[in-house]
Formats: structure tokens, sequence, C-alpha cells
């Protein structure tokens, strides 16, 4: 990965807010908030002016305390919540030249099925419980306008085969597999669709050590194997050292550090990351 490529989305200004604001709060050279929060008006600024790039076969880290908009930020990517204002820029969609945030429900919808996969902390959010694992698979791939059964089957079958689920075990329902099992399942529908970019939001929170290590080689090696590159959201450091890249350090909705990963873990230079980086010694 070089520098001197196009990068594959890039994020400028991103701004989520929930509330209207008021006179304390809205202009952003002057607001007093607490932290992120308006106590005038109570106006939560959960992502401010966050602008970042991803280049081809990159892996960038985003950690922080819980509050710190890292989550908002993703759903904010993947359309599960409307930015507030701000540009995103996806080298696949129209040579990257349409800010994705303004396009129609339509385009969204278009670019969530064909150029992003998203895993949610929360497989419910992301699997339907009561399907079969390969129908999950389908139900991502129809979405995208494929209608030839034999593809998809073939299709989640390789998948899920990638992610280590049993053969004789792909007509279950997730609902009924481990928490290990069900990211694992979800990984493989977000793939469904060979997207450039996939988005993974503390996916590994909530599973044992011995499970978590295992999404963890899951997730190096398909992201070797396919060189896609991804955002990964977490706020467990040896998570962000173990994969990514380059590392975003959010406090209050905003981006208070950047860097290589190894820079950002040996050496922190802003206060808040030395606080990170010691709390995990």
């Amino acid at each position: 990965m070089t520098q001197t490529e196009q990068p594959i989305i890039s994020i400028r200004h991103l701004n989520k807010q929930f509330g209207e604001g008021c006179a304390h709060c809205a202009s952003p050279g002057s607001r007093r908030l607490h932290r992120n929060f308006c106590t005038v008006c109570g106006t939560v600024y959960s992502c401010q002016d966050v602008s970042f790039d991803l280049y081809p076969g990159e892996i960038i880290g985003v950690v922080g305390e819980s509050g710190s908009g890292k989550s908002t930020m993703m759903r904010c990517l993947y359309f599960d919540q409307e930015a507030t204002s701000g540009e995103a820029y996806l080298k696949e969609y129209k040579g990257g030249s349409q800010n994705l945030f303004t396009e129609s429900p339509q385009q969204k919808r278009y670019i969530r099925n064909h150029l992003m996969g998203k895993v949610y902390q929360n497989p419910m959010l992301g699997l339907r419980m009561g399907f079969s694992s390969i129908g999950n698979i389908a139900e991502k791939m129809i979405a995208a306008g494929i209608r030839h059964v034999g593809e998809m089957e073939a299709r989640g079958k390789e998948l899920l085969g990638k992610v280590h689920i049993p053969l004789h075990r792909i007509k279950e329902a997730p609902k009924h597999f481990s928490g290990g099992m069900q990211q694992r399942v979800q990984i493989a529908k977000a793939l469904s669709n060979n997207p450039p970019v996939l988005l993974l939001d503390e996916v590994t929170t909530g599973l044992d050590l011995s499970v978590q290590a295992s999404v963890l080689d899951l997730i190096k090696y398909l992201q070797r194997e396919l060189g896609i590159s991804i955002i990964l959201v977490s706020h467990d450091l040896g998570v962000i050292r173990m994969l990514a890249d380059r590392t975003l350090v959010m406090l209050d909705g905003r981006v208070v550090e950047e860097g290589l990963t190894d820079q950002i873990l040996e050496d922190p230079q802003e206060a808040y990351t030395q606080q990170l980086v010691h709390s995990l010694l």
C-alpha cells in the first residue's frame, strides 16, 4: 500500500448530531460543550469533523472509549443513519466523483448491496436469525440483483467453507449457533458480493478469548486472500495492534490522533492516547 494510490474511500468533514443545536453550540468555531454534549439544549455531537482516507488493501483501526463516536461513524458510512453533513467518496462508485451522503435512497441501497459489507457487534442486526445460514447469504445476493439459485448456493457454500462453518450445518439457522459462529456467518454474508470495503464494528466484543482469536485470524486471512480494505472499530487495543495498519483515535466525536498503528501504540502524542495505551499495559 502506497499513499500515492487513490484512496478506496475518502471521508471529509463527517458530522452527525442528535438534536437541533442552539446559539450556545451550533457554531463549530465557538461550540461550548461538556465533552460532546450541549448542556443548554441537550444536543449530542456524535461525530465532529471526521476526515480520513482508506487505501486499497489497507486495514484502518478506529479506537476510543464508549461514546467517542466510532459506531456512529460506521452507521453513517453504511447508511444505517443519515450523516448531518460531510462527504464520502468511493473509488468504485462513479470513479470517486460523487458524494455518497447526498445520493438517493435507491443509490445508497445499491452501494450497500454491491460495494460495502458490514459486520455488526450484535449478530441480530446483521443476520436473520430464523433463516438458514446459506439463506442469509442468498438474501444479500438477491438484494444485489442475483437470481440464479445454483450460483447463490455455490457462493454460499464457498463462503461458509471459508469462514469454517461445517457443510452439514449450512442449512441451520444462526439462532442455533454460538456467538463466534454467528459472527463468522455475518462475515460470510458481508463478503457475498465481493465488496471492496468491509466495515467491522466491535466484532469480537463479548466473545470468549479463544473464539476472539479465531475470528481475528479469519479476518486477517480473508483480508490477505481477497485484498479487501477494512475499517475496523474496536475499544480493544490488542485487536487494533493485531490487525490495523493505521489507527485513528477518537474522543468526544473527534479524531484526536492518527498514524501508523505501531507509532500510535509505541509513542502516543496526545494525552488521551497515552492514557488509552497505558490502560492496556
